[in-house]
């Protein structure tokens, strides 16, 4: 009978939950680097060994205290005969036992794997969406992702830490299942060309929406974040919530047929929404600009309207994951996206984490001075007498005319004009800088649909009050971008926490509890 990971033991103690993991078909335990498995009694019956796949030094051991040497197949034992018991794909039961194949390692039934919280990058809580393989072969994944250029397996096992074999066994999965390919030579100087792997960007995709109050955008994304499909629509007024989803829903389904994909290839759908939202319920709570919402269940009306497991996240968290997973910060662990369209906010990445507070409504940027919506840049240019009455403001979507004249009047010289982008961009300024420098940050990344049409004029005054760093002395520079990605940000963010999670290693997904 097998152990339950609760038996054994690493350097004499539990082990940690956080290294408990698991890699392609061989349970383990990752510990840090000379650290030892051992089973907790040493009466322990020799089945109950698993397999060792740890860091460089790490020694498994089995109920017998003797060391097992991997790497020689299932033959090898250690010198008592103690033989790993590598019997098929594992997933970490949260109650502490492995899940091995349809039966619990300790020959019981299995116990359901719950669906997770993410406040502070847990997984997202919302529908299950299906996930590519197991830990390690999405840790696999994300690392051919992020080298566009191709990894070899021997580069994928310096990069990752995971034993050869392990890299073996998931990359020949991946070829099998289309989501890989090898798609080259990469000669070293000596011994053997290598082969280089890279992800087939037809193999998965992502349906993106961004619920914005001025318009409804819709994308389709592929796994390297290139929008293959694309719709967007005025958002209607009046509050019809339910008609409103409909109309969504069916943009999902046309973008989807338009595409001629399968439904199988196609991983989820994500929504991004102004704020506040309730993340883990998946509704939104009154959004200010969308008159007559209240408190509605967008992530479940929109999921059972389309038929694909929904997410559900705030704009502007969607806007930084898709900088990270695509845009202009993908190298930056440290960054800070500042989205100014209808209105504005902050996505926050430390550490490569995502910050989303404890309601997921992180980024609120009011406190700061940098709060600013469209409606108010072009009343305060109405009531300067820059932009004529016939610019009012009835809806969202009536903004973009009066500010495309104020941006247009402020390139002609008009000082008033300027001088409003000109306030703008200091409130603006000043609230990166404060948050930017409480992050400690390496990255700012511009975005949103008002920032692509005052760019040049916000970054003239942002770029300098930045590099100043008027809140501590700058040890390092902070670059300051706009982002690649377009006036979609939102909507690419959106399919890339579909992306994400499917594909990305998730290593809160291990903790038991």
């Amino acid at each position: 009978m097998a152990l339950p990971l609760s038996a054994w033991r690493v350097n004499g103690g539990p082990v940690p939950v956080a290294d408990a993991l698991h890699a392609g078909y061989e349970p383990f335990a990752l510990g840090a680097t000379g650290s030892r498995l051992s089973a907790a009694s040493p009466s322990a019956p020799r089945s109950s060994a698993i397999c060792w796949s740890g860091r460089s030094g790490s020694r498994l051991t089995c109920p017998a205290g003797n060391p097992w040497i991997p790497g020689s197949g299932r033959s090898r034992s250690a010198p008592c005969g103690c033989v790993p018991a590598w019997t098929g794909a594992t997933t970490l039961d949260r109650s502490g036992g492995w899940v091995r194949r349809g039966r619990a390692a300790d020959g019981g039934t299995p116990r359901a794997r719950p669906t997770a919280s993410y406040h502070s990058n847990d997984l997202l809580p919302q529908a299950n969406l299906p996930r590519m393989g197991d830990f390690n072969e999405s840790v696999i994944l994300d690392a051919i992702r992020r080298h566009p250029a191709g990894l070899s397996r021997v580069e994928l096992a310096q990069a990752t830490g995971l034993w050869a074999q392990t890299v073996s066994n998931i990359t020949r999965r991946l070829l099998d299942q289309g989501v890989a390919r090898e798609s080259g030579k990469l000669n070293t100087g000596s011994g053997k060309p290598r082969t280089l792997l890279e992800i087939v960007p037809t193999s998965r995709y992502a349906v993106g929406v961004h619920l914005d109050p001025a318009v409804i955008t819709c994308v389709l994304v592929d796994p390297l974040g290139t929008v293959v499909g694309h719709r967007s629509r005025r958002t209607p007024s009046g509050g019809d919530t339910d008609g409103t989803v409909a109309d969504m829903a069916a943009s999902v389904r046309s973008l989807v047929a338009e595409s001629g994909l399968g439904d199988e290839r196609v991983l989820g759908l994500g929504i991004a929404a102004p704020g506040p939202i309730d993340a883990s319920a998946g509704w939104v709570v009154d959004p200010p600009e969308l008159a007559g919402w209240g408190r509605y269940p967008l992530r479940e009306r929109l999921s059972e309207a389309t038929g694909l497991p929904a997410l559900l996240d705030k704009d502007v968290t969607a806007a930084v994951v898709a900088e990270r997973w695509a845009g202009a910060a993908t190298e930056s662990r440290n960054l800070l996206f500042f989205y100014l369209g209808t209105g504005s906010g902050m996505g926050l990445v430390v550490d490569d984490t995502v910050l989303r507070g404890v309601s997921g409504n992180a980024g609120e940027v009011g406190g700061l001075g940098a709060a600013c919506s469209t409606r108010t840049l072009v009343d305060e240019a109405i009531a300067l007498g820059v932009l004529g009455a016939e610019y009012t403001v009835l809806d969202p979507a009536d903004a973009q005319r009066g500010l495309e004249r104020l941006a247009r009047l402020a390139a002609e010289g008009d000082a008033q004009a300027d001088g409003i982008i000109e306030r703008l961009a200091v409130r603006i300024g000043r609230g990166v800088c404060a948050a930017g420098t409480l992050l400690d940050v390496d990255t700012i990344v511009f975005g949103g649909p008002t920032w692509l049409v005052l760019a040049p004029r916000l970054l003239r005054t942002i770029e300098p009050m930045v590099a100043r760093s008027p809140f501590v002395r700058a040890t390092r520079p902070t670059a300051v971008l706009s982002t690649t990605l377009g006036e979609n940000v939102a909507a690419v963010g959106a399919a890339s926490l579909v992306l994400d999670q499917a594909l990305s290693a998730q290593p809160r997904s291990l903790l038991l509890g």
